[in-house]
């Protein structure tokens, strides 16, 4: 379990890999030419799929390994997983259709608010505590 989180962020850059590969498929598909990011609608959910998850990745990765860092290891990788599944929900479903994305963006969070718990009290013990 302590090595859950190093296997998490692997997964996390496949994932964005993924909304980048999808991005660029979409592009190709209904001629959108860069540097425009508007067009089909089918393009531009790939790309805030792209962007979302992005800006979501950003605040993800410092919670995971903060909380793995100050004493969480395997609860903070299990949060992780769970900030992937979401992630991933929340793709397939928005590049679908965008009303669809909110079950998936919620257990996001929920993995998200997790990591971010534990990593306030782990370095919260360790600031109070020594």
């Amino acid at each position: 379990m302590t090595h859950l989180p190093a296997l998490v962020t692997l997964l996390t850059v496949l994932l964005l890999f993924g909304t980048m590969w999808a991005v660029g498929r979409a592009r190709d598909k209904y001629g959108i030419k860069a540097p425009a990011i508007s067009g089909d609608p089918a393009f531009e959910r790939a790309y805030r799929v792209q962007m979302n998850t992005l800006e979501s990745t950003v605040m993800f990765l410092p919670t995971l390994w903060l909380a793995a860092n100050y004493g969480f290891s395997g609860w903070a990788g299990v949060a992780g997983l769970i900030w992937l599944v979401g992630r991933v929900w929340y793709a397939l479903a928005y590049l679908k259709e965008a009303g669809k994305r909110g079950p998936g963006f919620t257990v996001g969070m929920i993995g998200w608010g997790a990591t971010l718990v534990m990593a306030c009290i782990g370095v919260g013990r360790v600031l109070l505590l020594g």
